[in-house]
C-alpha cells in the first residue's frame, strides 16, 4: 500500500494502515521528523488508545491501553548502544505479547525482531506532504 497525504489527513490514514490488517509489530522507517511519531500517535487513536500519547524517547517503551483489552507498545529504539540493551528491558517479551508494538529505529535491534512484521517507510516531499509506503 502506497499513499500520499498531507498531516491534517493523518487520522484517515490511520484508519487505512488498520483496514489492510498489518503484522501487530511494525517497524517505521524514516528521517529524524518525517512524522514517525505523530503517524503512531494516530494509529493508537485509532485502536481506541484515550491515554496522552508521547515518543517513549528516553524511556525506551510507552505503554498504552486500547479497545478490546488489546495494549499498544511504542518503541523508540534512537539511543540504544546495542541490542543487549533492549533485551535487557525485556524487548521480546513485548514482541511476542501479541499486542500492537510500534519501533522506531528498529535498525538498531535487528537480531531481536520476530520473523512476522510490516514496515511503514516515510519520507516527506518539498511541499510538506508526506510518502508512505506499507508492506
Amino acid at each position: 500500500m502506497e499513499i500520499i497525504f498531507s498531516l491534517d489527513e493523518i487520522r484517515q490514514v490511520a484508519k487505512k494502515i488498520i483496514l489492510e490488517k498489518p503484522h501487530k509489530v511494525i517497524l517505521f522507517h524514516g528521517n529524524m521528523g518525517v512524522g514517525k511519531t505523530t503517524l503512531i500517535k494516530a494509529l493508537a487513536k485509532e485502536l481506541g488508545v484515550t491515554d496522552a500519547t508521547s515518543s517513549p524517547t528516553f524511556s525506551l517503551v510507552n505503554e498504552y491501553q486500547a479497545e478490546d483489552n488489546q495494549k499498544v507498545y511504542h518503541f523508540d529504539m534512537y539511543r540504544l548502544k546495542s541490542e543487549i540493551e533492549a533485551l535487557d528491558m525485556g524487548i521480546e517479551d513485548y514482541l511476542y505479547s501479541g499486542n500492537w508494538c510500534f519501533i522506531e529505529w528498529a535498525e538498531k535491534i535487528p537480531n531481536l525482531l520476530p520473523d512476522d512484521f510490516s514496515t511503514i517507510i516515510l519520507s516527506q516531499s518539498v511541499d510538506g506532504k508526506r510518502s508512505l509506503r506499507l508492506t
